[in-house]
């Protein structure tokens, strides 16, 4: 017969860890390679399965193997949002003390949540810790100091579950896992870690006196263990042997306790004293006894205390003739509290732990880093976009004075070189055929990605609508979580995507325009250079007379073109250092050092402030000195300029001919724009396509994993209206149902963003596309409340055991000094 009682462990069922934590690393921490973490994600895996088949191992080496699952646990948390609306892992547990009667069904809960699977796992670290001590050798000091350490670390689990068990499964839990429940598991474990100390202190010979003491203290922890035990809410929960068992030790250890004051009596030859313990002894004895049944056992120390009452008796009635003092007026033994509930230490509990994803930042680091890059592409891009308005600006004024053109048409006659090297361009750039066939693209891109949005919100509302349907049906007793809550997240994020999806196509508009506006010279300009020389007005040699006069203006002009072409220079290369901006290398070492306990950045957005504008300060300054330098150009410019066309200004050809050479030279602006813009529109669709791709399989996940758990209730609810029972289905407390055996590999929210998903941003003011920034990643709605209460589960004995009196008992005939419990 066992000495000790051990709690039974939680049954799990295997559950797929690798898609939909491969999925969501694939999608969140795209930096990384598969390569990188695909050993890590199966040797997860095996980890769980391992510790679910060690579980029945009853030796410390099991142990191990829960504490490395839990530490894994514990620190993938910050790493991986495994919960109902992101990675949706369903964990399912059954009740520990389920004994899978026909009435009353399998009791389990199943929860997509890493909190829950962490609770389970500590409750099943705290039962195996109690097997395992219940399978010690008791006979022997190492098997007696082994148990009482494992017996206080158990203990001080359940009072760790206790305390946070319903704000980590808000759910209602299985009735193991209910406060009360693990309240009195945790006194019943303390109560045996101090027995062990009673049980080694008799085996090493210690003082009477002190072994009194360790039993009294024994006695009151297996009272207030008895009291929580029999609590109405959870006293059906118990294997049977379990209130007799520990009503008999609370008296047998009080029998104990005056058993050994009493032969403290002795030493000081008190002798009336030791004959009124020895027969407090007795009784209390024969009470565990009774209550104890056919768990008793304590027989052997039974016997002792008898043949102790005899022996003092005779020597009292033949010798010593002791007054036996009442047992109110004896003093009290007192108590020497030894056991004590070990609080859970910090992870990890496994002494050779090793994270197996130690190369992923946690996701609030990640989240920052990404923030802080977007952050830089912005700045970059705001930088960006002020060189290349100031370009286009000085591009437009040049334009319009005819510049270079001007100077290099002196004679009237040949095209000028300027004009033939941008034809040129134009042309090896594909011409105005390469626009036309580019524009021609952007519809069919857009439709494509209008398609794949509309098909996923169509999927969203037809699945809502189902469920809604359900609801109004089976009213309070579809009990899953409402389709309304969990595709609030689903729906923001289509919100967004249909917003950059208008505003891309506003933005097409521009540059259909803009190419309507300078068509005919982009045109011209992709003809050969007679075709050009041709369209040109010619002035027949009558600028000859006016080049004299404007020489000096010529020179002018030509030194200030100079001058452009090297700012020019200048701004490629500033534009490629903005371009190029990288974080230092400690900015990721920053964030970790900052990040708290909690898994929260206290001041992450200050760090990545400070590092940006260390990172942008000189480059913003040698921007405001372009911008400085071109506006004295521009000015010196429009003086030479002046002087240059007041000689040409009385020729009606000339002025035909550099109206003419100004246009070429503003479609050639026109053109370079519109090509960088089309690009930049056809790869922003396409990026566009691959986002809405895999939001459009995150929808299906999430819709064909809902369509499952419809299913399973409705093979639930038919139960239950076969045998009058309502109990709840998967996600909350529901009968033996396991998780949907063909969820689809990840399940909804696998993969989930944590951070905005990157879509491509081009400056604002320069290209149309770059002012519609990518969609916020939507917030991660609270676990859902409002699950019904547990009931009663029918079947479960409610009356007492046979011979259990309920606790605490009246005074049983001949058993004075019952210490007065209080209910």
């Amino acid at each position: 017969m066992a000495v000790y009682q051990a709690v039974p462990l939680k049954r799990t069922w295997e559950v797929d860890l690798e898609k939909p934590l491969k999925t969501f690393i694939a999608n969140t921490f795209t930096e990384c390679k598969p390569e990188d973490y695909a050993t890590a994600l199966s040797d997860f895996s095996k980890l769980r399965n391992s510790m679910i088949a060690k579980s029945v191992d009853k030796h410390e080496s099991a142990l191990e193997v829960l504490y490395r699952y839990y530490d894994q646990l514990v620190a993938i948390d910050c790493k991986f949002p495994i919960c109902e609306n992101q990675i949706r892992i369903n964990f399912k547990w059954q009740d520990a003390f389920d004994r899978e009667s026909l009435f009353a069904g399998k009791r389990t809960l199943t929860i997509a949540s890493a909190e829950y699977e962490k609770v389970s796992v500590l409750f099943n670290v705290a039962a195996l810790q109690s097997q395992v001590a219940q399978s010690q050798n008791h006979s022997s000091d190492e098997g007696l100091k082994t148990s009482a350490k494992l017996f206080q670390q158990s203990s001080g689990i359940y009072a760790h579950l206790k305390e946070g068990i319903l704000s980590s499964v808000q759910n209602e839990p299985t009735p193991d896992l209910h406060p009360d429940a693990l309240s009195a598991l945790a006194s019943l474990m303390l109560a045996q870690g101090q027995d062990c100390f009673v049980r080694k202190a008799m085996q090493d010979k210690m003082k009477s006196a002190i072994i009194a003491k360790l039993s009294h203290q024994a006695s009151d922890l297996y009272a207030d263990a008895l009291k929580l035990l029999q609590l109405d809410s959870i006293r059906a929960l118990w294997p049977r042997e379990w209130i007799p068992s520990v009503a008999g030790k609370q008296a047998a250890f009080h029998s104990l306790a005056e058993y050994f004051e009493s032969l403290k009596c002795k030493e000081k030859k008190e002798f009336g004293e030791e004959l009124a313990r020895l027969k407090h002894a007795k009784t209390l004895m024969g009470a565990a006894e009774n209550r104890g049944g056919q768990f008793f056992i304590f027989q052997d120390m039974q016997k002792k205390i008898l043949r102790g009452v005899e022996a003092a008796e005779k020597d009292n009635n033949f010798i010593y003739h002791a007054k036996i003092p009442e047992l109110s007026s004896l003093p009290s033994i007192g108590k020497a509290s030894v056991a004590k509930s070990l609080p859970l230490s910090s992870p990890p509990l496994s002494s050779n732990f090793k994270d197996l994803f130690e190369k992923l930042v946690p996701l609030a680091v990640h989240q920052a880093l990404a923030a802080f890059e977007n952050s830089r592409a912005e700045m970059a891009n705001v930088e960006i976009a002020r060189l290349r308005e100031s370009t286009q600006l000085m591009n437009s004024v040049l334009a319009s004075l005819n510049l270079p053109a001007a100077i290099e048409d002196l004679s009237g006659e040949a095209v000028p070189a300027s004009v033939l090297e941008k034809a040129s361009q134009v042309r090896e750039m594909g011409g105005a055929a390469y626009i036309t066939r580019q524009m021609t693209e952007l519809p069919e891109l857009l439709q494509r990605n209008k398609e794949i949005l509309d098909d996923a919100e169509k999927t969203l509302n037809e699945e809502q609508e189902s469920d809604d349907q359900l609801r109004k049906q089976f009213k309070e007793k579809w009990t899953r979580t409402a389709s309304e809550k969990l595709t609030q997240p689903l729906k923001a994020e289509a919100a967004k995507y249909r917003s950059i999806i208008t505003n891309a196509i506003s933005a097409d508009g521009i540059v259909k325009e803009r190419y309507n506006v300078h068509k005919e010279c982009i045109q011209l300009l992709s003809l050969s250079q007679a075709d050009i020389e041709q369209a040109l007005p010619s002035m027949h040699g009558t600028q000859a007379g006016a080049v004299g006069s404007s020489g000096a203006a010529v020179q002018q002009l030509r030194s200030l073109m100079q001058q452009v072409d090297g700012l020019k220079a200048e701004r490629q290369v500033t534009e490629t250092q903005l371009k190029e901006t990288e974080s230092s290398t400690n900015m990721t070492s920053q964030l970790l050092s900052a990040l708290g306990q909690d898994g929260a950045l206290s001041n992450g957005e200050v760090l990545s402030a400070q590092q940006l504008d260390a990172i942008f300060s000189p480059l913003r300054k040698q921007v405001t000195e372009s911008i400085q330098r071109q506006e004295q150009i521009l000015a010196n410019v429009q003086t030479a300029n002046t002087e240059f066309t007041q000689a040409r200004s009385q020729n009606q050809a000339a002025t035909s001919r550099e109206q003419k050479l100004k246009d070429l030279a503003a479609a050639f602006d026109s053109f370079c724009e519109l090509k960088h813009n089309l690009e930049e529109g056809t790869k922003f669709y396409n990026d566009l396509t691959q986002l809405l791709v895999k939001f459009q399989s995150k929808v299906i996940d999430f819709c064909f994993a809902r369509k499952t758990e419809k299913e399973e209730l409705m093979k639930d609810l038919q139960k239950a209206i076969t045998r009058q029972d309502t109990s709840p289905t998967p996600g909350v407390l529901h009968t033996g149902q396991a998780a949907a055996p063909g969820y689809p590999a990840g399940g909804y929210g696998a993969g989930y963003p944590s951070q905005q998903p990157y879509v491509p941003q081009m400056p604002s003011g320069y290209n149309p596309y770059a002012s519609y920034p990518a969609p916020a990643a939507p917030a991660y709605p609270p676990q859902p409340q409002g699950y019904p209460p547990q009931q009663p589960y029918p079947g479960q004995p409610q009356a007492q055991y046979p011979g259990q009196p309920q606790y605490p008992p009246q005074p049983p005939s001949g058993y004075p000094g019952y210490p007065p419990y209080q209910q």
